[in-house]
Parts: structure tokens; sequence; C-alpha cells
């Protein structure tokens, strides 16, 4: 049984954490969820689909405003500090790595014209760092979420205030600040499901338009389980930019026969056999998959928007479906676009072995990171034991395993507690 836990446990670690520090209350406190995405890996840069879901691990920022423009945080998950201020921002070689999306932030809201306030912040959460979970994103929608809040002119419970900025505004802000301020060319998945969340839905999102459609999962005996390989990703950031790079490259070359396109989404995937041939062999490998990915998000949704109630939950065709897909996405992420490593393909071959796990596939940048799997209930136990006793065997590391709920986006939660 997976429990989720309410929002009062969820924020009171760092509402609590908060007072110890600064000595009087926060305000309100900004949280930020992580995600999982289920299918369409690196599609999202290329201008295509993805399908993610927000899980119930979540990136809080406890604060309240200052009277100067100051900006004092701590940083509990790393044992850090740092303060700097609004009228001087610092540049990134002068702060530390995770201040750089708060930085950021500012930065480009104050270049937008927006006035913000200092503020004082406890920043903590349980969204893993470097697993693959986006907590980067998290961190920059509740850093966002937070300077918007502490910058309202009302401050009260009776009518808590609403940032002057739409999410789609917001995503794209975020992505920002990964491009600008943490070196990585991302797409805008990360920080539209962190904003989109829905409890028990996941998000079909066109990463070209913005448009998207909240789809119900109905899991029913079914859980989402990520496994951890604890592998540091270091080669994820320079790797990805490459990636990016090779696209982008396929999309210049393939122009001379298809002069119309503008990202790898415009290609179909008859089209891209008719001229596959005039791309160098690298390139070619990189654009098949990103096209192929494509058409299976398309194809996975449609399993899930005409799935119906079965009485025997092994034999759901539609939930089968959509796991071959997963674990031929990862295939793909393996062998064209190779950002798979031995850790992960480990984890993803012993949950394939056991009866009841539906899918298996690495999802993030890749070099490290997690798997999510889709287990039936009955399949729990045996998932966990195996995996954890086979891959601590071959690797020497004893994996992480998180049963995650689908749960909500980004919410800025008032404290009772405070006064002002």
């Amino acid at each position: 049984m997976i429990t989720t836990r309410t929002v009062e446990n969820r924020v009171s670690f760092a509402t609590q954490k908060f007072k110890e520090i600064f000595g009087s209350p926060s305000t309100f406190t900004a949280s930020a969820p992580g995600r999982v995405n289920l299918i369409g890996e690196h599609t999202d840069y290329n201008d295509g689909y993805v399908f993610p879901v927000a899980i119930d691990k979540y990136l809080n920022i406890a604060a309240r405003q200052r009277s100067d423009r100051y900006v004092t945080l701590h940083a509990l998950d790393v044992k850090d500090s740092y303060e700097f201020s609004l009228s001087s921002l610092p540049s990134t070689e002068q702060a530390p790595a995770w201040s750089h999306y708060l930085l950021g932030v500012a930065s480009l809201l104050q270049a937008s014209g927006k006035r913000i306030s200092g503020i004082d912040a406890v920043i903590t959460g349980d969204v893993p760092i470097g697993a693959g979970l986006s907590s980067s994103a998290a961190l920059s929608v509740s850093a966002a979420l937070t300077f918007l809040t502490a910058s309202s002119e009302d401050l009260s419970p009776e009518s808590p205030p609403k940032p002057e900025i739409d999410n789609k505004e917001l995503a794209a802000l975020c992505q920002q600040v990964e491009h600008e301020f943490a070196g990585v060319n991302c797409g805008i998945m990360d920080q539209t499901i962190s904003l989109l969340g829905r409890e028990d839905q996941a998000l079909f999102l066109d990463c070209r338009s913005l448009e998207h459609e909240h789809i119900p999962l109905n899991l029913k005996a079914h859980h989402i389980a990520i496994c951890n390989t604890k592998v540091k990703r270091e080669l994820a950031a320079s790797e990805y930019n490459k990636r990016r790079a090779e696209c982008e490259r396929g999309v210049d070359i393939l122009k001379q026969w298809l002069p119309g396109i503008s990202a790898l989404r415009d290609i179909s995937l008859t089209d891209f056999k008719k001229y596959e041939d005039e791309l160098p062999a690298l390139t070619q490998k990189r654009c098949r998959y990103v096209i192929e990915e494509n058409t299976r998000v398309l194809e996975a949704v449609s399993a899930l928007k005409t799935r119906h109630s079965q009485t025997a939950e092994k034999t759901d065709e539609s939930l089968i479906q959509f796991g071959r897909l997963m674990d031929v996405s990862h295939n793909g992420l393996r062998d064209d676009y190779e950002v798979s490593c031995t850790e992960l393909d480990l984890l993803t071959d012993l949950a394939r072995s056991i009866e009841g796990v539906i899918g298996s596939r690495m999802t993030g940048a890749g070099f490290g990171g997690c798997t999510v799997n889709i287990v039936h209930e009955d399949a729990l136990e045996t998932f966990r034991t195996l995996v954890t006793t086979e891959y601590y065997k071959q690797i020497g590391i004893e994996p992480e395993i998180y049963l995650c709920n689908v749960s909500d986006g980004a919410q800025v939660f008032w404290n009772s507690e405070s006064s002002s």
C-alpha cells in the first residue's frame, strides 16, 4: 500500500527549520514536485511529445519577505548557505552551484521588468538529487513561486497572493534558467509537469505548442516503481548537449529534401526512411530514435485512452501494450541514442524477468539516474527483493527503490503560524 503524505507533513519540516534558523515563522512555503517520464525521452527539445507524471517527492522553500533587497538562503540538503543582493547580482562563478537556479530566476524576473523583494528562505525536499527525477526543475519552479509570492503587495492568509504570470510563461522562464545559468539545453517538459501535474493523471504534452491534455492512468492494481542506480550522472549534461546538437544537425541536412521541417518532430517515419542514408551514421541513429519515440508516445496515449475496465487486471491488453512500448523505448535509448549505461540496462533486464512487471525503461537524461517500472501489486515484493539482491551482487551498490504516487503540481501554502 502506498500512502500519500498530507500537505502538512510535506511542508512542516521546512517551516520548522525556518523558525529554528531565523527565530520567527516563515510566511509561506512554495512546493514543487519532481517528475518521472513514462515515455517520450529526449523528444522535448526536438519539439516532440512527452508523457510525464508529477511524483509525490517535492522541493520545498519556506520563505518570508525582507524589507531590504537581500536574499538569504539555507540549503539544508547540501548543508550550505548563501546570501546575495538583488541590486547587484553575483556571477555564477562566485556562487555555489545549487544557488545558480535561484540567481537565474531572480535575474530573469528582474530582466522581465518585475520588481521582486528580498527573502529569507530555507530550501529542503525529498526529490533525489542527481537521480534524473528533475530536482533542478523542482528547484527552479519553487524558486520562481517563492520570489513572485514574496513580492506580492498583499501577503495575507485571507487572500493568498497569486503570481501575475501564467504557467506557460513560468515554465519557459525556468527552462531559460537551465539554459543560461546551469548550462543544460533542456526542453520544456520538466518545468511544465512540475507546474501542471495532477493527481493520478499523466500529462500528454506537445512540447512545441505546449498544448496539453491530462490523461487518467487508472493503474488500479499496478504501481509505478522507480529504481535509482545510485550512479553519478557525470556525463549527462555534456552528452545531453551533444545529442541535441546531433538532432539539429540531422534537421539541417534533411531540409535539403524536406524544406518545410524545423525539428525532428516534423519528420514522419516514412519520410525518414526515404532519406536516412543521406545522414552520417551517428546522426542517423540519433534521429531515428527521436522520430520513432514520438510515434511511441502517440501510441501509448492512444492505448490508455481506449483502455476499458476488465475483471482480470493482468490481462488488461491496453496497459500491457503501454508496457511493451516502454520496453521498446528503452531499447532505442540504449542502442540508437546511446544514453543508457550498464547499470540502467541491468535494472531493466532484472525488472523484465519478473512476472507482473509490464514495462521498464530508463527515464531522464541517462548515463545513470533511474528506471521507471509498472509493476502489479502481487509482484512488488518479488520486484524489491530480486532487483535489490541481483543489482548489489553484480554492481556492488544497493539501489534505491521508490514506490510513487502520481501527484499534483506546484503550489504555495500559507503558514498559519505567521502573523505577517
